[in-house]
């Protein structure tokens, strides 16, 4: 028995087969759209801490998608039945196959959310919070977005899964694709052409979509932007606008002045591992202060605790003579983030936006902040840029810059904020050993300028340049506090001096 050829082509102009279309492509792409916003909450309630939230997540996500989507369809149009009142909207066959689908796609898609979720490094939610961004700003405006480019693929995978399974909705007797086709070869037996139609349909419908979502991932890859380096005629356009407005604020030192930090008894553990164990230390208004000493003396643990990446065991904080952390305390979020906006933080691996641009890194913060107004804002980011020597790069991507820019960038980033105080935490133990020198010379600067400056740090001869103090930790105590010129006395009878000579290399 040969194809009827004719009657298949014939298929291809009528017009019952380009409404089923039309249908198959509202239902598939509207369960697609809802089922990506309701899998993202499912998500993030999943992978929240709290157990009210991850808990019923968790259930929504094994039940539906241990379901069949063939027996949701048929016990959602015929609902009904058991509550009339359901009958407004799932008598509506269209709106009964949409909640079916949208009720198990949301719970694949939660999972394909959650792989895009758990791909977003923790650096990048450490430095949002160091920027003051609340959680609604960090999710929005940079999970988010990285979440989305990673999952793409996977969820234009489902799109195409989802067009597929809208076959399954003539079970509840909606006019697609599918079921156009049946009731046609119902009448004919015609079937095998029938179907080839149905299929070539549906290639069709796929074929474009999965194009325009191909070509939206396309867009989204960062790996495909080359922005180019600002060329000097143009650097030196730029410059003349910015004017001379100062972009660090120097310290107000003097008799009476409040400290600018202040540590109280600091405690901080981990389960039964005690990092810090009663550290107290007083930071003066355009201090710097060098921290130094073994790995695992907790030196990054308490610069984490300034700025609330860790929380407090016990002891108090205390921020130009108001209190900024207590241990044991409740914390409110709106203090919280109104005291962090005051310190800056640099991290050991930048933990800049890969999403964004090295100036949109920098406006981020200021922006969502309402910090000036939005001309101010790009001046300063541009002043800043230049301070650091990557004026020429505010159109690049962090992955095209290198690791001794990339820091750069992190520094004017922090700076953006005008904070009171920075803090750096071993800002030069990821580069390679050519770049270290051109992020000491951005801290040193800054130094000049009055900045008040708590840094972590491996660079001892660095340290006793630039430092008005040294801090040594041992074994999660505070162990020496004391000057460069204090160290580089070769005689000091104070085997705790003596100690810390040693370890910083000091001793002939």
């Amino acid at each position: 028995m040969e194809l009827d050829w004719t009657y298949f082509f014939s298929l291809f102009s009528m017009g019952a087969f380009y409404r089923a279309s039309a249908m198959v492509i509202a239902l598939g792409s509207l369960s697609w759209l809802f089922g990506l916003v309701l899998g993202f909450g499912l998500a993030q309630a999943d992978g929240s801490r709290q157990p009210w939230l991850r808990w019923p997540a968790r259930a929504y996500i094994w039940f539906f998608r241990s379901v069949p989507l063939l027996v949701l369809l048929v016990f959602v149009y015929n609902l009904p039945q058991i509550f009339p009142a359901t009958g407004v909207v799932l008598g509506i066959p269209f709106l009964a196959g949409l909640v079916g689908m949208v009720m198990t796609e949301a719970a694949y898609m939660a999972e394909i959310h959650r792989g895009g979720l758990l791909s977003v490094a923790k650096g990048q939610r450490e430095a949002a919070h160091a920027l003051g961004l609340g959680w609604f700003a960090t999710q929005v405006r940079i999970v988010l977005p990285q979440a989305f480019r990673i999952a793409l693929p996977s969820l234009i995978n489902e799109f195409v899964t989802i067009i597929k399974l809208t076959s399954l909705v003539s079970v509840i007797s909606l006019p697609e694709l599918l079921l156009t086709g049946q009731r046609l070869y119902t009448q004919n037996f015609l079937i095998l052409e029938t179907l080839l139609a149905v299929a070539v349909y549906y290639v069709a419908i796929v074929t474009v979509f999965g194009a325009v979502l191909g070509a939206l991932e396309r867009r989204l890859d960062l790996a495909r932007r080359q922005p180019e380096a600002l060329a000097e005629p143009a650097l030196a356009g730029l410059r003349q606008g910015l004017g001379s407005a100062p972009v660090v604020a120097p310290a107000v030192r003097g008799h009476g002045a409040p400290p600018a930090l202040e540590l109280q008894g600091v405690h901080k553990a981990y389960g039964s591992h005690a990092v810090l164990k009663g550290v107290n230390l007083t930071v003066g208004a355009g201090d710097v202060i060098s921290i130094i000493g073994p790995s695992g003396s907790g030196k990054t643990s308490l610069i984490r605790t300034v700025n609330a990446l860790e929380r407090l065991d016990r002891g108090e904080i205390v921020l130009f003579g108001e209190s900024h952390l207590k241990g044991g305390a409740p914390v409110d979020a709106a203090q919280l983030r109104q005291g962090i906006r005051r310190i800056g933080m640099v991290f050991q691996g930048f933990n800049l936006f890969p999403h964004l641009t090295v100036l949109q890194n920098i406006l981020l913060a200021p922006g969502l902040h309402g910090q000036g107004s939005a001309a101010e804002q790009h001046a300063t980011a541009l002043r800043l840029l230049d301070k650091v020597g990557l004026l020429a790069h505010l159109h690049k991507y962090p992955h095209q810059l290198s690791g001794g820019q990339q820091q750069r960038v992190a520094i004017a980033r922090a700076l953006a904020l005008r904070p009171d105080v920075m803090l750096f935490d071993e800002p030069t133990s990821a580069l390679d050993p050519e770049l270290v020198g051109d992020v000491l010379k951005v801290i040193q600067d800054l130094a000049a300028e009055g900045m008040t400056m708590l840094i972590v740090t491996h660079e001892m001869e660095f340290a006793l340049q630039i430092s008005d103090r040294i801090v040594f930790m041992e074994n999660g105590l505070l162990q020496v506090d004391v000057t460069p010129e204090r160290l580089r006395q070769s005689d000091s009878a104070d085997d705790t001096v003596e100690r810390v000579r040693r370890f910083m290399q000091l001793t002939p």
